[in-house]
């Protein structure tokens, strides 16, 4: 897939990440590094909540908000709390591939009838819920979206270094993504 780095070894970390809380999410990760010890988290994880992602990172290193898509437009102050009060000042926003949020017109029926048969909701319901929210949360293209976020959020928190990356569900690895 265009823009995608693999990381397969640590030389192919860039420099500006190294020694860094992102380039210990990738040896981590991607490498199986052993685990250190960390006290407090050092990094926020802004992930999709999708289930077939599991990230292999040791306990107290990172804050993770899952959402559908990683779409953190309503979630800032969670974000923002992690910064002010816990002191991190490394994001990663991380996409993946499959995810349901791209194209989510075309679940609409699927949405309303799961409503209706699994949280005991009426049509007229479901659909007014579905077509008010969808546009907020549907994405076009997992890459396209995590970098325009990735820039949006940016320029909000200049003082943050924010990455994107992208996880492969085919072999449960995260990939740089280049600009």
């Amino acid at each position: 897939m265009k823009n995608l780095v693999a990381v397969t070894r640590p030389a192919d970390i860039p420099q500006i990440l190294s020694n860094t809380p992102v380039a210990s999410l990738l040896a981590y990760h991607n490498f199986e590094e052993p685990f250190e010890v960390h006290e407090k988290a050092e990094i926020l994880i802004g992930m999709c909540m999708d289930h077939r992602k599991s990230l292999r990172i040791p306990k107290n290193f990172a804050f993770i908000l899952r959402t559908g898509g990683g779409n953190l437009r309503y979630n800032e102050f969670h974000l923002s709390y992690a910064l002010a009060v816990a002191g991190v000042s490394y994001v990663v926003l991380m996409a993946h591939n499959r995810c349901a949020m791209v194209n989510l017109i075309s679940k609409k029926n699927a949405f309303i009838e799961g409503l209706i048969k699994n949280a005991g909701w009426d049509q007229l319901q479901a659909e007014e819920y579905f077509m008010h929210f969808a546009p907020y949360y549907e994405i076009d293209n997992e890459i396209d979206f995590v970098l325009a976020e990735t820039s949006r959020l940016q320029k909000k928190y200049p003082g943050i270094h924010i990455t994107p990356l992208y996880y492969n569900l085919d072999d449960d690895k995260i990939y740089l993504i280049s600009t």
